[in-house]
């Protein structure tokens, strides 16, 4: 049986998110999972039980199976090159999760090599394919609001402080990747690029508001990673976006894209991190006192799924994953976008740095 006539097998690499979006979203698509790794391989087996799939204890050994079509990578950041390369060097596809990389000279060569190889690789911004956002780049591309000029985002979350500091892991640590840029600020950064195209001037500020952690044995530990930041970005066609966020703000007050165009405005909110499957966007024409919820066309509803409410825009990313493995393509968001978000993000990192302007070249 030939890979155009059978269901696609994945490995999944983590067992965090791999386990509560990556394995149902792509056993939902018909693939199948027969193999999943973690960290802790106690823990995976566990989860594999519980997903009706089994544990291995090297992932090294998974990415050389020949039963395996690809691969998704979904650890922590800091692992993702050398995973993605061990996949590549084996001949899988790889589907890597957001932040992409450490740093652009990561990103640039897992990008180029999966070019040279001729295998799809793709970056999991599954929120290209939520119905609010899909249909903002609908009106933007009809012209709705006349040409953009104006983006404010704004993303305000976080629970009262308790009175033990959380456990130090690597999501405090900007050596390993973690911090709020990378964990949501992505996926914003790739969906103004979506809509908007290339970004080619960044400002940018990161503030640890709550440093404190307590490591392994208790004792005190500081995070060094942002979980509060500003950033400005000019776009090369002359947009002009400005996103506030925070992870520190209670109560939470959810996210908020306002777009502005020489003939109206569009504003999506929603409650919580990540954009709902029934987001509503609004609209309203120069002139126009108030604004409008739009209908939702059933065309942005592909797939209704409440076991988590990110599951029906990854599965869609799954779809097209799987279009690009059987013709030979890498759809977007691709290695390319992700490497393009991850020299924006290198920027905002140089920009708060040094506290000036940073000029991406492309």
């Amino acid at each position: 049986m030939t890979t155009e006539d059978r269901p696609l097998r994945i490995g999944v690499i983590g067992v965090g998110f791999g386990a509560t979006v990556h394995v149902p979203g792509f056993t939902s698509e018909g693939w199948e999972v027969p193999i999943v790794w973690g960290r802790r391989f106690e823990r995976a087996k566990e989860k594999a039980a519980e997903l009706g799939t089994e544990a291995i204890e090297d992932w090294r050994h998974m990415v050389t199976r020949d039963d395996l079509d690809a691969v998704a990578v979904t650890t922590p950041p800091a692992a993702h090159h050398e995973m993605v390369m061990a996949a590549f060097a084996a001949g899988k596809h790889v589907l890597c999760e957001k932040p992409f990389a450490l740093n652009a000279a990561e990103a640039c060569e897992m990008r180029d090599t999966a070019r040279d190889r001729g295998l799809t690789a793709m970056v999991a911004h599954e929120f290209r394919f939520a119905p609010q956002r899909s249909q903002i780049k609908d009106l933007l591309d009809e012209g709705r609001i006349g040409a953009p000029e104006l983006v404010s985002a704004e993303l305000l979350m976080g629970r009262p402080r308790p009175d033990t500091p959380p456990p130090y892991t690597w999501a405090a640590d900007r050596s390993q990747g973690g911090g709020l840029l990378g964990a949501l600020g992505s996926h914003y950064i790739d969906g103004l690029r979506h809509w908007f195209g290339d970004v080619a001037e960044v400002g940018g500020q990161l503030v640890t508001r709550n440093p404190a952690r307590v490591d392994a044995d208790g004792n005190p530990r500081e995070a060094d990673t942002d979980d509060t930041f500003a950033l400005n970005l000019l776009f090369a066609s002359g947009v002009i976006a400005s996103m506030t966020a925070s992870s520190q703000v209670s109560p939470s007050l959810g996210a908020r894209i306002t777009i502005a165009g020489s003939e109206g405005v569009l504003v999506a909110t929603q409650r919580g991190p990540n954009p709902e499957p029934d987001g509503v966007v609004l609209a309203g024409g120069a002139g126009e006192r108030e604004l409008t919820p739009l209908p939702v066309d059933p065309k942005y509803v592909l797939i209704e799924d409440d076991r988590d409410q990110r599951l029906a825009a990854f599965r869609i990313l799954v779809r097209e994953f799987e279009r690009g493995i059987r013709g030979g393509s890498s759809p977007a968001p691709s290695f390319d976008d992700a490497t393009a978000c991850q020299e924006v993000l290198d920027a905002v990192r140089a920009a708060a740095d040094s506290g000036q302007t940073v000029r991406l070249t492309g």
